[in-house]
């Protein structure tokens, strides 16, 4: 009996390149996706100065303060009347020579939701277009 002892011929490892084309591939898309574009301009410009100091000297804002049982303060003064005509003549003259004033509602987190509709329909009547609510960051978010 005759062994026939062979050698194995051992195959080359292979690399596939598919897996590898598709992975660059998808970085290639993301890539281009996420990628921000800078806008060049042909003209050498000169853009125009602006003091800001003067900005801060005739301040835009007015502060509209609602207290958690109603009560109404325009600018720190408190406002008798509690109807919209009411809020609506405290908030015309505190908006009096200013160009396009910003209304601040300061509002109690416990006051009344009819409070804050009544603060913002007097100030649609005046025609105070920019509101914005001011609140606190919370302890627990960080």
């Amino acid at each position: 009996m005759a062994m026939n002892f062979r050698t194995r011929s051992r195959d080359e490892p292979e690399i596939n390149l598919i897996p590898f084309i598709d992975v660059l591939l998808v970085v290639l898309i993301f890539l281009m996706l996420s990628t921000t574009y800078s806008k060049f301009t042909e003209m050498q410009l000169r853009l125009p100065t602006a003091d800001t100091d003067a900005l801060r000297n005739t301040p835009r804002e007015i502060i509209l303060g609602i207290a958690s049982d109603g009560r109404y303060s325009v600018n720190k003064q408190q406002v008798a009347e509690r109807s919209v005509a009411g809020m609506a003549q405290a908030l015309s003259e505190a908006a009096k020579g200013t160009k396009d004033p910003v209304l601040i509602i300061s509002a109690d987190a416990t006051a009344a939701h009819q409070s804050v509709i009544t603060a913002m329909e007097a100030a649609r009547r005046v025609g105070l277009n920019q509101i914005t609510f001011a609140t606190q960051n919370s302890g627990a978010a960080r």
